[in-house]
């Protein structure tokens, strides 16, 4: 069951399904965005998503590839924003990535059910950023993980599949231990 926050904006109820820290894994394929090349990967992923009572959600998230033994080798990408929805379920991102790139999303949140469609509506780009024209993502909360899919597209590559992975809520054991009685003050007795 997931928990509505009280201070939670009464707008972003729709959006409750996506509160909070996640961490997993996925698969990206890292086409050269000239078309040059491709380089596939495994990754490791944090994500947050943060609210402060306001009309919007903070998203924050962190990728880096894993090698074999599922160690971090080296980071991919991090990227910062803004998500909000309307009335009519229609959700907006502005997001800026370590790449030097900013993009405006627009999208629908499904009828009945967690799950959001979004695509680039604007793309700006520094002079040192890759080639970059737009996207496509699906998020959705599924059994209780937090999955999506990305794809991208440059001038030289058409839109193609680039990343996708499955997200684990990270749950402070203070938490789901708050209704246990006696718990010690630091936690640590508790699991000996």
């Amino acid at each position: 069951m997931i928990e509505i926050p009280s201070d939670l904006h009464p707008d972003l109820v729709p959006l409750v399904f996506l509160l909070g820290n996640w961490t997993g894994a996925g698969v990206a394929d890292l086409t050269d965005t000239q078309g040059a090349g491709s380089e596939k990967c495994n990754f490791g992923q944090e994500v947050s998503f943060r609210h402060d009572g306001r009309d919007f959600l903070e998203y924050t998230s962190h990728t880096w590839a894993l090698d074999a033994e599922g160690r971090k080798t080296k980071p991919l990408e991090t990227e910062s924003g803004y998500w909000r929805i309307d009335k009519n379920r229609q959700v907006e991102v502005v997001m800026s990535r370590d790449g030097g790139i900013v993009e405006i999303w627009y999208g629908e949140l499904a009828d009945k059910k967690p799950q959001i469609d979004l695509a680039t509506d604007a793309v700006a780009r520094t002079a040192a950023a890759a080639p970059y024209s737009g996207g496509k993502r699906l998020y959705g909360y599924v059994n209780g993980d937090l999955m999506w899919v990305g794809e991208r597209s440059s001038p030289e590559v058409p839109l193609h599949p680039y990343m996708s992975a499955q997200l684990k809520k990270v749950v402070d054991p203070k938490e789901w231990a708050k209704d246990i009685k006696d718990l010690p003050d630091d936690g640590i007795a508790f699991f000996r």
